[in-house]
């Protein structure tokens, strides 16, 4: 039947998904990264006596935002031990 698929099927989904998991995961962070450097800049421009305390909540977001990519590449490996 069309609906059944075995582990083949399974192994090739795997194969689709997972690079395109990890593409997706890499473009959302740049984005973000992208985005949140240049408001921390814009913003230390409007009040560079605050350039420290802005510096510090960038790399607090910065550092989220990487742990996200990081673990999507974790999920990625265990994933792509079973292809």
């Amino acid at each position: 039947m069309a609906g059944e698929g075995g582990p083949e099927q399974f192994k090739a989904m795997l194969g689709i998904t997972v690079p395109l998991m990890v593409a997706v995961t890499a473009f959302g962070s740049a984005l973000a990264l992208g985005r949140a450097v240049s408001s921390a800049m814009e913003a230390t421009a409007r009040q560079p006596e605050a350039a420290i305390k802005i510096l510090i909540n960038m790399m607090a977001g910065c550092v989220l935002i990487e742990a996200l990519t990081i673990y999507s590449m974790i999920v990625a490996f265990s994933l792509s031990g079973k292809i």
